[in-house]
């Protein structure tokens, strides 16, 4: 049995590719339960964020179970096994506990040190236990490494100042707009988490106007209220946005919402030639058209330029990766000690039964010759037997712990079993 994950994640995969792969949160039911359907796959979880789609199982045979996920991605991003094969991330045991703690603790993140991917990751363990996919070994790796995430967080600076996409997009739109939002007018369209993160940032930011777009405005009108905006419906929609100085689209839409002639009308405006519509695409897929960004008054904005923009944050926070990576890797080593005993843990178990059998056993066999002596004598000669037989039982209990989880671990389990008839 092997834990593995094949995924997808940005730098490494082109933005086209990722958002074609990523599984919306309306697909995640199909998607477990495509996984949980395959025989050779014993346990699941899905994790797909902005810049990321990645499979984790538990499988019994692992080339046959790394080709199921690799097809189950392909057949995701309607593509071939070969046209992934040059992006796809392929990991195994001891690695993919690495993977998963750094991913928690925003440590694979496009913002360094990332708060959301933290929640994201403990969001998609809860799924896919819920959904019947997940199992034991699965949950408690997801458990440990949200709790590694948090060590990362609280430990370390590494999420100091801008770390989050919400904010990154939010400081990309002012530093394209002279260097502030102070004054300006922004749309927000979307209002799911994403949103929530975009107009928390805003509030910081001195903009004089904030619109909230939604197809429904009830949610809109919540979050705009807190911000100290107000809410339109999306058929509203072009009318703000010929007033805006900046869009930031966060919807998780499978289409683009806007197209270049939108977005052109948008911007025909009397003074259109002294001022630029920033337009900041956190769609995954993208909900702006590409060919907008041809717009002679239109600044078009998506993830791969989120990602540059994030690596000028990463700047005076870059001595904390040191630090946080060496909070990843004691945690994974505390994980793995765990894991150690817990899977020597029944064999430890039956040993210590076995003993105590025989012990009270040989107490009975020899009842006779204890005859003459009083209770507390016989307490004492039980006492002792039992310490005899505890310290004759620790050296190999130490041993098998250490080792276990490793071909030795495996020797000495038969070998504990075959002497001790277990």
């Amino acid at each position: 049995m092997s834990v593995v994950v094949v995924g997808l994640e940005h730098p490494r995969t082109p933005l086209e590719l990722l958002e074609r792969v990523a599984v919306p949160n309306e697909a995640l039911a199909k998607t477990l339960g495509m996984l949980r359907d395959h025989s050779n796959l014993s346990e699941a979880v899905v994790l797909s964020t902005c810049l990321r789609t990645e499979l984790y199982a538990v499988v019994e045979r692992f080339h046959e179970g790394v080709a199921d996920l690799q097809e189950l991605l392909a057949a995701i991003a309607g593509t071939t096994v070969e046209v992934l094969d040059e992006h796809v991330i392929v990991l195994f045991d001891d690695d993919v506990t690495v993977h998963l703690f750094e991913v928690a603790a925003g440590l694979r993140s496009v913002a360094l040190g990332e708060t959301e991917v933290l929640g994201q990751v403990r969001r998609a363990a809860e799924r896919a236990e819920s959904d019947r996919a997940s199992g034991p070994v699965l949950a408690g790796l997801f458990r440990r490494a949200v709790q590694a995430g948090r060590r990362v967080r609280s430990s370390t600076e590494i999420a100091r100042g801008p770390t989050s996409l919400p904010h990154v997009a939010v400081d990309l739109a002012g530093s394209n707009l002279g260097g502030s939002l102070a004054g300006k007018r922004v749309v927000v369209v979307g209002a799911g988490e994403t949103a929530e993160g975009v107009l928390d940032a805003l509030k910081e930011r001195g903009v004089e106007e904030i619109v909230v777009a939604n197809r429904t405005t009830a949610r809109a009108k919540s979050l705009a209220v807190r911000a100290g905006g107000r809410a339109v419906g999306l058929l509203s929609l072009p009318r703000v946005l010929a007033d805006a100085d900046a869009v930031i689209v966060t919807t998780g839409a499978s289409m683009p919402l806007l197209d270049a002639s939108q977005l052109e009308k948008a911007t025909a405006r009397t003074n259109a030639h002294d001022r630029n519509l920033v337009v900041i695409d956190m769609g995954m897929p993208r909900n702006v058209h590409p060919s907008a960004s041809a717009l002679e008054n239109v600044m078009l904005f998506d993830m791969e330029d989120l990602s540059s923009h994030a690596e000028l944050a990463l700047i005076g926070r870059q001595g904390e990766l040191t630090a946080a990576h060496q909070i990843v890797l004691q945690e994974v080593e505390r994980y793995r000690a765990n894991e150690r005993a817990r899977s020597a843990a029944p064999v430890v178990s039956a040993l210590r039964q076995r003993l105590d059998e025989l012990l009270r056993a040989e107490l009975v066999r020899h009842r006779s010759r204890l005859a003459g002596l009083d209770e507390q004598q016989r307490q004492v000669v039980e006492a002792v037997a039992r310490d005899v037989l505890a310290k004759l039982a620790h050296p190999p209990t130490v041993v098998l712990k250490e080792a276990a989880g490793t071909p030795r671990g495996e020797r000495l389990v038969e070998a504990l079993r075959t002497l001790f008839d277990l």
